[in-house]
């Protein structure tokens, strides 16, 4: 699904008033075609999901303002985002669906890591730790697919966890710690949505306000997120 670059400027929790919409740019101005490949927080949740049949199977909304691209888009009418977000899924998972999601597209933005961290963590926290490694060499792989293709590429490190928060906490600092690095490797911007979204009294969690259900941001978390994006392009 591609967000419309023409939409309506909602409120985020009231504290923002409706607006008219925006004039859509003209056919002959150029767009940038973002491909947004990630997981739920690409997807929206939880809130809203760009597969009409995951979303009723999800028991989620259809609240398009639970989207960054939606923010994005209103941030900048001139780009138009590709969401690709998947729920649950992996950083193996989101690799495999790189040539669908980034077809015709000028940018990739990648974002995963949470889940691999999560589905590993019953294992206990070294268990978690070396997912974390392994996620950072599939988004490194991921990168580099993405720059053979010719794509501009940026890439999204973990949020705050609040609902995994301790004991996540080692396994999202491996992971972000690796992007990181990954990212200045590959001279590609990072987008640091876990400093965006986290709550400077409570380091770890994401701030209250930004997040509905402790995993995933907010209508107002997701207009921090896509304004982010929309600053990079």
């Amino acid at each position: 699904m591609v967000a419309a670059v023409a939409l309506l400027a909602g409120g985020c929790g009231g504290d923002e008033p409706e607006s008219a919409p925006q004039a859509p740019a003209s056919d002959d101005q150029a767009r940038t075609e973002v491909a947004a490949l990630g997981d739920s927080i690409v997807a929206g949740s939880p809130l809203y999901d760009p597969d009409p049949e995951r979303r009723q199977a999800l028991g989620f909304g259809d609240d398009e303002r639970s989207q960054l691209g939606y923010w994005a888009a209103l941030e900048d009418p001139q780009i138009a985002v590709r969401n690709c977000g998947v729920f649950g899924e992996r950083t193996d998972e989101i690799a495999a669906r790189l040539d669908e999601c980034s077809e015709g597209a000028d940018v990739l933005l990648l974002q995963g890591g949470i889940n691999d961290i999560a589905q590993a963590l019953g294992g206990g926290p070294d268990t978690a730790v070396s997912a974390a490694r392994n996620a950072v060499e599939n988004i490194d792989e991921t990168i580099a697919e993405g720059q053979q293709r010719g794509l501009d590429v940026v890439v999204a490190n973990v949020l705050p966890w609040n609902n995994g928060h301790p004991v996540a906490d080692p396994a999202i600092a491996v992971v972000n710690e690796g992007i990181a690095d990954v990212a200045r490797r590959r001279d590609v911007p990072l987008l640091d949505f876990h400093a965006a979204l986290e709550d400077p009294q409570n380091p770890g969690l994401m701030a209250p306000g930004l997040t509905d259900d402790g995993d995933h941001p907010s209508i107002k978390g997701y207009r921090i997120l896509g304004k982010l994006l929309a600053r990079e392009l």
